[in-house]
């Protein structure tokens, strides 16, 4: 059995999607991106401004692109996951995998989602929390709230790797109660995103996922917000509309595919890499060509 899994926004960069930019494969991909967007993202993704591209309506398609690029080569080679699952706004290009959506129908939610957290007043915060376990942060996050000030744990990555997101205030007093940590880093976001904080966008958001022509998934998904593996997709529909405001539960996904051969970060990205590596699974990263020369022969299933 081999897991694909999907990276999220935190991992954009300037020049990401290199090599998969000039794969015959994947040049669908961007060809379709570019006629729904209308601008390249195969150049903003390789040339940039950084500012432009970590912006939220630019950054979340952008890493769509190079995830749906990065199985469109694997595809092409054979090779099909027995189980998917992806980080954050990643669980989008999951369920492509999974043949829930198309590629089209996939960047398309991919940006009216981008679109609508963009639009929120842009007053949320995020951290990263090191060296404290999530149930303690859950403690010093639920006392550094405060009415219309929430502070939660938007993403469960790994152990005592731990992402905070809520109000600023918020963050201020979860920072200066929490000495056990080893590091607090503030990501560069503009918004709040997994947290009570989004709720604006769940109506939209919920409202673009339903008329969405989803189909029943081909293959097990391991939804963000239950880390369990499911083919019910009305469960794999109402976690995505969830998702938008609830925990990323990727410790608990992490552990549900403890049991494959391997794992397939797909993209371009070493981040799911390395948080994998902390459960003990072994995962490659597409973030070089050279790991098409790792997978089995002849593609698998």
């Amino acid at each position: 059995m081999i897991g694909f899994v999907f990276p999220g926004q935190g991992t954009v960069r300037v020049g990401m999607g290199g090599w998969l930019r000039r794969e015959g494969a994947a040049a669908p991909v961007w060809e379709c991106a570019e006629e729904l967007f209308g601008e390249s993202v195969a150049r903003l993704c390789a040339r940039g401004p950084l500012a432009r591209l970590v912006d939220t309506e630019h950054a979340q398609p952008a890493v769509t692109v190079c995830n749906l690029a990065g199985l469109a080569v694997l595809r092409a080679r054979g090779y099909e996951p027995d189980i998917v699952a992806g980080h954050s706004v990643g669980e989008l290009s999951a369920l492509c995998a999974a043949g829930v959506l198309d590629e089209a129908e996939t960047l398309r939610l991919v940006a009216t989602r981008s679109a609508l957290m963009a639009e929120l007043p842009g007053h949320g915060v995020m951290s990263s929390v090191l060296g404290l376990p999530v149930e303690r942060v859950e403690e010093l996050a639920a006392e550094s709230s405060r009415p219309g000030q929430p502070l939660v744990v938007g993403l469960d990555n790994a152990r005592e790797q731990v992402v905070v997101s809520g109000h600023p205030e918020a963050l201020e007093r979860f920072a200066a109660s929490a000495d056990g940590a080893r590091s607090i880093v503030a990501l560069k976001v503009g918004h709040a995103f997994h947290s009570p904080l989004m709720a604006g966008a769940v109506d939209a958001w919920a409202e673009a996922v339903r008329a969405a022509p989803l189909k029943p998934p081909r293959l097990p998904v391991v939804p963000n917000v239950t880390g369990e593996p499911t083919t019910d997709l009305g469960t794999i529909t109402d976690a995505l509309i969830e998702q938008l405001v609830a925990r990323v539960q990727w410790t608990r996904t992490m552990n549900e595919l403890s049991t494959v051969e391997g794992c397939v970060e797909v993209g371009d990205s070493k981040s799911l890499t390395g948080m994998f590596r902390t459960v003990g699974v072994r995962c490659v990263s597409m973030s070089t060509p050279a790991v098409l020369r790792s997978l089995p022969a002849g593609g698998v299933r």
